[in-house]
């Protein structure tokens, strides 16, 4: 993860002086995105449900140019969501940059899921995601003249099997980057949402079935999955001045999965028709 103090991808010090939020700090695509921004010399007070995966993060984060802070939050709590607000602003003054990565899901068949399971999918991905933002701009942000909200989503957008919870959930927060986007426009706030694709985070190559993990690569017209630091490299191009005219829109970051599933042409179109795949042609 940290192996270097220097991004391969970014100037140095593109964020020397700027203050991160980022959820969800503690593991995969937060704490790689953590840790980029860090990188690039950004404070990053990161927050999460555990203190054992945020206090691995801080040590990976030694001897990086930023700095990083951490606390354990539930982001589904108003009155824990505004009291970490009020405390980063008591210490730095300033917020430059949300980035709502907090978020969780389970495996099921639709007709299998409780209830409380589908409630606890949205409290955690919708309403967790708008106490964050909601706070973020309603303290920092409006007083302060501006700022960005990054909100991490899935993909593909045409309907996940076995995922209807998340696949609601995260529809609900793309839309509300798009509304943000214009209502917060006057007080200098952008909104963004980017719809991640299948990255080899431990998560997905260690708490999802085998069956499925060892078909992900293939389902991607790519032919791999994500890489954790490209979905770091994306946030942080969006949390420079790069990205200060990215607003209401929801950026796919999937290896072309959202538009089709597995490579192109299928294996058995392209041995009726003498097509055959590169691979299969060597």
């Amino acid at each position: 993860m940290a192996e270097s103090s220097r991004s391969q991808v970014f100037r140095d010090g593109l964020l020397d002086g700027r203050v991160v939020v980022v959820s969800g700090a503690g593991s995969g695509l937060g704490r790689e995105t953590a840790l980029e921004l860090m990188r690039l010399g950004a404070v990053v007070v990161g927050c999460g449900r555990r203190p054992e995966p945020l206090a691995e993060t801080a040590a990976l984060a030694a001897g990086l140019p930023g700095a990083f802070e951490h606390e354990v939050l539930d982001i589904r709590e108003e009155e824990p969501v505004d009291g970490f607000f009020d405390r980063l602003l008591e210490r730095h003054e300033r917020l430059d940059v949300l980035v709502n990565n907090a978020g969780g899901q389970f495996l099921s068949p639709a007709e299998a899921i409780s209830p409380k399971g589908f409630r606890t999918v949205v409290e955690l991905n919708v309403t967790g995601t708008w106490l964050m933002s909601h706070a973020a701009a309603t303290k920092a942000f409006i007083p302060g003249g501006g700022g960005k909200i990054l909100s991490v989503t899935l993909s593909p957008h045409n309907g996940m099997p076995g995922m209807v919870h998340s696949g609601a959930a995260r529809a609900a927060v793309e839309n509300m980057m798009r509304t943000l986007a214009t209502e917060w426009a006057r007080f200098g706030i952008t909104t963004c949402a980017v719809a991640a694709g299948q990255f080899a985070t431990e998560t997905l190559l260690t708490k999802y079935p085998p069956q499925i993990v060892d078909r992900v690569a293939h389902s991607i017209p790519l032919g791999r999955a994500g890489r954790p630091e490209e979905i770091a490299w994306l946030l942080a191009y969006l949390a420079s001045p790069a990205g200060d005219f990215f607003s209401g829109t929801t950026i796919t970051l999937d290896g072309g999965r959202d538009n089709w599933t597995g490579p192109w042409p299928p294996a058995e179109v392209a041995t009726a028709s003498g097509d055959l795949p590169a691979e299969e042609r060597r």
